[in-house]
């Protein structure tokens, strides 16, 4: 069920595997917080401004991803996916020479009452 956003400043665009990173993250969240495989639904958000503090230079770069997934999972299970998540991420994003790159990693449960999905086939 987890849902995934990863957003990322648009000065990173093609210089890392949106793909291949979305597959590492669906495959740490079934391994530490026992997703089913198959249930990681992971989207990736080009962001076309990051403004960091009041003195942040123009060439700062992010990569942001948010989790939300049904309650129940442990603390320690939660902690585990996100330092699993910033080592993916040290893996699949560099920084450009010259630059600063911000990486971080947010773990929510999501209302499972309110929470619906539908799949369709076309």
């Amino acid at each position: 069920m987890p849902q995934i956003s990863v957003d990322y400043s648009a000065d990173l665009a093609g210089t890392f595997d949106r793909r291949g990173l979305g597959l590492a993250i669906n495959r740490l969240a079934e391994e530490t917080i026992d997703a089913r495989p198959g249930s990681c639904k992971t989207v990736f958000r080009r962001s076309e401004v990051l403004v960091v503090g009041t003195d942040g230079a123009a060439t700062d770069t992010q990569v942001f991803v948010e989790f939300q997934v049904f309650p129940g999972r442990a603390p320690e299970a939660k902690a585990a996916l996100g330092e699993g998540v910033l080592a993916l991420l040290a893996e699949y994003v560099r920084p450009k020479p010259g630059t600063r790159l911000f990486t971080a990693v947010n773990i929510t449960d999501i209302d499972r009452e309110g929470y619906r999905n539908a799949t369709a086939q076309g």
